[in-house]
Order: structure tokens, then sequence, then C-alpha cells
């Protein structure tokens, strides 16, 4: 059941006091309720109570001051005491066993184990053998087992508490290195498309400029084709960039999907304006796949035929989509000089292949054609 809003309140204030104020209030609480009968009363006869009882009452209440740095010198020093007060015959009658109540709670509270064992033990001793009538004895038992009992409800709770917020800083840390995990992953995914986006751009665009003096000279009308190809590659990695860029400056910016499988076709045509002639096929029956992968499926076709045009020094190109039961099988190859190894040792963009399938579940291999001269760079791509 939960507290009540101002019990909440208090509790939160109190704990913001400094614990030795806090105690001394309490003492002084104490000191002043069991000081009140011998003040506001006499004795029959019109005279004052004897001063036993006032040393008494003062003395039973002050040791709480120091009650959370020794709790059970605190409660033995205010039991004392307080079974003293009976000792002087001309005293009001009232339990002076405030204190007591207090030091019995704090040593429940914050004593060991092996301290509050001993300390039922002998209480239960001093029940039995103490002198006075067994109404006395059974109320002193109750009294004190219920503050008995309150001290450790506060200590269980207190434990609780600080579980909690030991709970809460440890999944506010696991959030916090979760958010820095996921801005890498961006970072990292936002550096491979814009690896992809500029290398396939500035290739088609180089490999065409080079091409455009030889042009204007033999061929002026493929000169202008050779413009216009560098023209639209520039214009449309433009269009991606500040696509994307959109995205990172402004998080309600609006959102254009980026190229999947569909788009394939017409990256074919491009290249093939710019450079070697592509050639696109499809085998098997096209299915939905998961929008990761049909990003990566775009990428990967792009970043092959990037290098066909960087590297590859081919006239033709082919891209071939295979279409499996649970997979998806794509093949980039070319007739060009190839190469001399199967896996790269180095270089950002047949890794970024191999990093775009695996992020996908699936794998990418890259090495010369066996069937023909030239290269091929294959993936696999899970369809589920």
């Amino acid at each position: 059941m939960p507290e009540p809003p101002l019990v909440t309140v208090l509790r939160r204030r109190a704990r913001a006091l400094p614990p030795l104020l806090v105690d001394g209030a309490l003492a002084l609480l104490i000191t002043g309720a069991q000081l009140w009968p011998l003040l506001t009363t006499r004795q029959a006869d019109g005279l004052p109570w004897d001063w036993w009882g006032y040393a008494v009452a003062v003395t039973a209440s002050v040791p709480l001051v120091w009650r959370r740095r020794a709790p059970l010198t605190t409660l033995m020093v205010s039991l004392v005491v307080s079974l003293s007060y009976d000792l002087a015959d001309h005293v009001a009658e009232q339990p002076v066993w405030y204190g007591t109540l207090v030091g019995y709670y704090t040593v429940a509270a914050l004593s060991p184990r092996r301290t509050r064992m001993l300390l039922l033990g002998c209480t239960a001793a001093g029940m039995f053998f103490l002198p006075g009538s067994a109404d006395t004895a059974l109320r002193s038992s109750m009294l004190l087992v219920a503050a008995y009992a309150t001290g450790r409800a506060a200590a269980g709770s207190r434990a609780h508490a600080a579980a909690l917020e030991e709970r809460a800083a440890r999944l506010e840390r696991e959030r916090e290195l979760e958010a820095e995990r996921a801005a890498e992953r961006e970072r990292a995914r936002i550096a491979r498309d814009m690896h992809d986006i500029l290398a396939h751009a500035v290739s088609l665009m180089v490999v065409q400029a080079e091409a455009g003096p030889v042009a204007v000279r033999k061929d002026p009308a493929r000169a202008e084709a050779a413009f216009d190809a560098i023209a639209g590659a520039g214009r449309d990695a433009m269009e991606q960039i500040r696509r994307m860029l959109g995205v990172l400056k402004e998080q309600k910016a609006p959102r254009a999907p980026q190229p999947t499988i569909d788009d394939l076709p017409g990256l074919a045509a491009q290249v093939s304006a710019a450079g070697p002639e592509v050639t696109f096929a499809v085998t098997g029956e096209p299915r939905p796949v998961p929008a990761g992968c049909a990003v990566a499926a775009y990428r990967i076709v792009q970043e092959a035929l990037t290098n066909i045009v960087k590297h590859a020094g081919a006239t033709h190109a082919g891209v071939r989509l295979t279409w499996e039961d649970d997979s998806l099988m794509i093949d980039v190859m070319d007739d060009g000089r190839g190469g001399g190894r199967a896996l790269p040792s180095g270089g950002h963009g047949l890794i970024g292949i191999r990093e775009r399938a695996a992020a996908c579940g699936g794998t990418a291999t890259a090495g010369p054609r066996q069937d023909a001269p030239g290269f091929r760079v294959s993936a696999r791509l899970p369809l589920s």
C-alpha cells in the first residue's frame, strides 16, 4: 500500500537535513515529553518533584543525539538510566522509556545481525528475570518487539530503495551506452552511404570527363552525351546527399525513400550511359524483402559497378538477381582486368559490400571469375 503524499514529502525533507540535526531535534522532543509531567504537576503536599526525576528524564534521552554513530551504546545508556527512575521516591508517575524505544528501533535498523540477535536474547532474559508484574512485562515486551519490527521494516525499506536506485543508475548507464552504440552505428551507416553515393557519382564523372576531350574532336554527339551523363550523375549525387543531410539537420524533415531493388535497372542504365555496357537480368519470382536488405542490395550493386568503372577497364558488365526459396543471390560480373586474390586486403568498397551483406545476415564474396576473364562480386541476402 503506498504511503500518503504528506508522509513522502516529510520523509524526503528529513533525508535532506543533516543527520545530527535530525537526531538532536528528536532527543529534544523526547526530553520535553519526559519532562512534561514533572513540570506540570506537583506532589500532593505542593512541593516540586525530586531532582532525580529531572536528571533521569534528561539523561535517558540526550544520548539519542549519537544514536546513528553508536546504536548499541546509546540503547544501553538510555535503558540503564530509565530503569533507575524509580530509585527516588518523590518522582512523577510516568513512563520514561521513550528514549529506550527509539534506541531499540535504531539498533534493529542499523546494527549487524549478530548484535541484533544478542539484543533479542538479552531482552528475553531480562523480561523473565527482572522483578515486576506480568502485565508490566507483557506491555514492555510488546513495545520492544514493535520497536524492533519497525526498525527492521525501515532497514528493509532503505535496502529496497538503495537497490532500486542502483538498478535505475545501472539502467541509465546501459541506456547511455546503447545510445552511444546506436550513434556509432548510425555514423557508420551514414559514412557507408556517403562513400557509395560520392564514389559512384565521381567515378562516372571522371570517366566521362576523361573521354570528353577526345569525343569533342571526333564525335560531338558522343561528347554531348558525356556531358549530359556528367550532369546527371552530379545531380543524382547532390539530391541523395541533400536528402541525407536534411534528415541529419532536422528530425522532422521529410524522409524520401532510399533506393531499393526496384531502382537497380535505372542504376544499370546510368552506368551504361557513362561507362561500360551493363546488362540487367532477373531469375526467379521476385518477392518482398526487408527494407534494410532492399537498400543493402542496391548499395552492393552500386559499389560493385563503381569498382568496375574505376578499376576494371571493362567493356561489358552484368548484374544478375537470382530469387531462391529463402534468399536473394546477387552477382555482378565484368570482363575487365580482374584481380589476383579472392579476398581484398584493403579498400573501403569491397569491405563495405561485405559489411552490408553481414548486416542483413547474409554473406558476400569477391574475386576473379572462374569461367572467363574479369572480376565477380557475389552476395547472398536472406529473405526472412
